[in-house]
């Protein structure tokens, strides 16, 4: 699936509400989401006017200047822009790791724009799944070790956490290296035990950092099948991309420069190749 689209909302108030329960979806990794289509569109994601400014004494950066969009349940969104764009402050903001200078900011309904760090912390965990670059698992567990970890600190207990930590793995192809440390995996095995962990606890939001920065092009075109067989299965998605390929295998394409949503992009040297995205407002 490729699209480039780049979206601006207009101002409206907070929706949504706590996601259902996961569903076994007839995909072809066997992995299990939120059905999209059994209910009314929830709003995972918006913001609204959201700025962010950096102060080292009397210098001031304005790392965002009023971003607003919104992420509907279900969808398949790119935030793409270069180095030096915003779009890393964006990705904290978005993942909790930050909080706005101004505007605001709901994630599942929740306005988390003027939580402390345990409320931040408490938040991630229940609704947020993290994909990074790197992989960050830790080379002394196995992989099922490795996957339960967000659930030990969700207060699961141990059978249960075992259990889901396997049935994740299955779901991303990974049901025969439950027992493989980081290191007797490929990148592509480990960066899919990532996103096993990231789905674990049924979070809101997939949330990926240049989730193929780290792989070889082969790698890198099996998690991306990954992250559309999980948007197949109406798991809600954002990923954090400068790649072009990657950011036009999304549905939607938020495009970013200088801190403000930009009214288009060129997503390649050939204009005719991929056209520019439409600014829908």
């Amino acid at each position: 699936m490729a699209g480039a689209v780049a979206s601006v909302a207009e101002p409206a108030g907070p929706g949504g509400a706590p996601l259902g329960e996961m569903v076994p979806m007839g995909v072809p990794v066997g992995l299990g989401g939120l059905g999209r289509g059994a209910g009314p569109t929830r709003e995972v994601i918006r913001l609204e006017n959201v700025t962010k400014v950096y102060r080292n004494g009397v210098l001031s950066v304005a790392a965002l200047r009023g971003v607003s969009f919104s992420i509907d349940e279900g969808e398949y969104v790119s935030i793409m822009g270069p180095s030096g764009s915003g779009k890393s402050t964006l990705m904290h903001i978005l993942g909790c790791l930050d909080v706005p200078t101004g505007g605001r900011y709901w994630l599942g309904g929740e306005d988390v724009g003027d939580m402390d760090e345990i409320a931040l912390a408490d938040i991630r965990n229940r609704r947020i799944g993290f994909v990074f670059q790197q992989f960050n698992l830790l080379a002394s567990m196995t992989a099922w070790r490795n996957v339960e970890l967000p659930l030990i600190y969700a207060g699961v207990g141990r059978s249960d956490r075992r259990q889901r930590a396997i049935e994740a793995l299955e779901r991303v192809g990974l049901g025969d290296r439950i027992q493989h440390r980081p290191g007797e995996l490929s990148g592509g095995q480990q960066q899919r035990v990532a996103v096993a962990r990231a789905l674990v606890g049924n979070p809101d939001l997939i949330l990926a950092d240049e989730p193929t920065g780290a792989l070889d092009s082969q790698s890198a075109d099996d998690v991306m099948q990954l992250m559309s067989d999980l948007h197949a299965a109406g798991r809600t998605l954002v990923v954090i991309t400068h790649n072009i390929e990657v950011a036009t295998a999304a549905e939607r394409v938020i495009s970013i420069r200088d801190g403000m949503l930009a009214p288009s992009v060129q997503v390649s040297g050939d204009p005719t190749a991929h056209p520019a995205p439409e600014v829908v407002r």
